[in-house]
């Protein structure tokens, strides 16, 4: 298998398994369709390959220098614990009604998925940095920054195509959720899938 295959299926293997950003996805598509959910999905995507890049070209290592570490992971931990609660806390407090609806409220407009919430949820993600580690230390520890590069790139189509697959299954199911009270037993389960990942976390 060649280096850049077995890249591809670390990729894939990380990006499209079950996790937080990834429900996130499927409940933006079920709620606002694909186009909206796409903006968190490029956000996300974005975001990711960001922490990628910088951990590869380093970021790892200053931190691990500075003495920093250990108080950094539990910023982090913390940090994205508590942003796994808001964004639960939101789904389970939708009103139900779809964002595309003309009769839906401000408040879900102003709800609609985010470039920025989803960079942040990556960079609050210690799924993304356990993967970002895990994966420059396998591809590119030589500190080759070609490498680096060439993963960074691999990595970003996949785990847009990825995130997107999660976003699309949510947009398909938005015919069968076009009843307020089937949209709000959808989104409150997946608050519950949130938790559980943050319970995860402590």
């Amino acid at each position: 298998m060649s280096v850049y295959l077995s890249m591809a299926a670390f990729a894939l293997a990380s990006s499209i398994s079950p996790g937080p950003v990834n429900l996130v996805a499927l409940s933006a598509g079920a709620q606002h369709g694909l186009r909206a959910g796409l903006r968190h999905v490029t956000g996300a995507t974005v975001g990711f390959t960001a922490l990628l890049l910088l951990i590869g070209l380093g970021l790892n290592e200053l931190i691990a220098r500075s003495g920093y570490g250990p108080s950094l992971l539990l910023v982090l931990r913390w940090g994205g614990l508590s942003f796994l609660v808001y964004m639960a806390w939101q789904l389970a407090r939708s009103d139900g009604k779809l964002g595309s609806s003309k009769s839906a409220s401000s408040e879900a407009q102003r709800a609609k998925p985010s470039y920025l919430y989803g960079a942040t949820m990556q960079w609050l993600n210690p799924k993304a940095w356990i993967a970002s580690l895990a994966g420059m230390a396998a591809y590119a520890s030589s500190g080759d920054g070609l490498l680096v590069w060439q993963f960074a790139a691999i990595y970003f189509v996949i785990c847009y195509a990825s995130l997107a697959s999660w976003a699309w299954a949510g947009a398909s199911l938005r015919r069968h959720l076009n009843e307020p009270r089937k949209l709000m037993f959808f989104n409150r389960t997946l608050a519950a899938f949130l938790l559980l990942a943050a319970l995860y976390m402590v």
